[in-house]
């Protein structure tokens, strides 16, 4: 049974570690990654092509005129966009893909892919994501106050999603999105094919045992 892959969104405030727990997922579980585009600039240590695409402002608005991608969005003065064609092909290929975007982007994905499981990632309490801006030491007081801003604003969204969870600890955070991602393959819904096979081979059975 040949299945399509699973279109799995995790979104969160940030600074709650969403690209840590991405990682681990891709290193350890074997999930495909759609790696972003984003006008942003490099933190230390990132990659581009590995981390994001990094763009000019100008190159990301010829990509969004040519229909590159799924969807995009404005965060905090920076573009953020997910590729079209690397998402679509992986699918295709019944691989799971995850996307790591802004809420905006995740109500868009849902809109074309109403199939497309949303987890939003958050962290224990506000002020223990507060002290994780404040760690990462890429950011000014100025930066700080308007993701505080942003993830305010954002908890109107979290209802919109499928699941929340908590990173707490991190493996375990790991673990239980992984959970959440197994479970959406066995639901009915995903497994029509196998009902409608299951039956015919029953019907065929049946004729053949005589009474």
């Amino acid at each position: 049974m040949n299945k399509k892959g699973v279109l799995i969104v995790i979104s969160g405030f940030s600074g709650v570690g969403k690209g840590t727990v991405v990682k681990k997922l891709v290193e350890k579980h074997g999930y495909s990654l759609s790696v972003s585009a984003t006008t942003r600039q490099p933190r230390p240590g990132e990659v581009d092509g590995k981390d994001y695409h990094f763009k000019s402002v100008a190159e990301f608005r010829n990509l969004i005129d040519y229909n590159g991608f799924i969807e995009w969005a404005q965060y905090v003065e920076n573009y953020y966009g997910t590729p079209r064609q690397y998402v679509e092909e992986e699918l295709e290929k019944g691989n799971n893909v995850i996307l790591e975007i802004e809420v905006q982007g995740a109500m868009r994905i849902k809109e074309q892919y109403p199939d497309a499981v949303l987890i939003f990632l958050t962290a224990p309490n506000a002020q223990i994501l507060k002290t994780r801006l404040e760690g990462r030491g890429t950011e000014d007081n100025k930066v700080i106050a308007k993701r505080l801003k942003r993830a305010y604003e954002e908890t109107d969204d979290m209802q919109c999603y499928d699941y929340l969870v908590v990173n707490d600890d991190l493996d375990t955070c790991v673990e239980h999105v992984h959970a959440v991602i197994l479970a959406e393959g066995f639901k009915t819904a995903e497994n029509m094919e196998y009902i409608s096979n299951m039956k015919e081979e029953l019907s065929r059975i049946r004729k053949e045992i005589t009474v």
